[in-house]
């Protein structure tokens, strides 16, 4: 989870498609360029689920997103399946 956030971080977009679940990612990653994202904090986690809070900054304000992340292990590594936000 921390490793695909900071790949959002600095646009690591490739990063962020190889580490999504192949069945659920979508055909067109791309950054948006007015969203600087400030700070991460794990609330949660699970074998298969990340809880998180990302701070975030667009347009000169200040913003956060929550969320419950699912994982599963493919291949021996674990990819982002979904997740749900609130």
């Amino acid at each position: 989870m921390r490793s695909r956030y900071a790949a959002y971080a600095v646009g690591d977009v490739d990063y962020v498609f190889r580490t999504w679940h192949p069945r659920t990612r979508p055909d067109d990653l791309s950054p948006d360029l007015g969203l600087t994202w400030t700070g991460l904090t794990i609330v949660d986690a699970s074998e298969d689920r990340v809880e998180f809070v990302a701070t975030f900054e667009q347009g000169g304000r200040a913003g956060s997103m929550h969320e419950v992340s699912r994982f599963e292990q493919r291949g021996g590594r674990w990819v982002y399946v979904d997740g749900e936000v609130s």
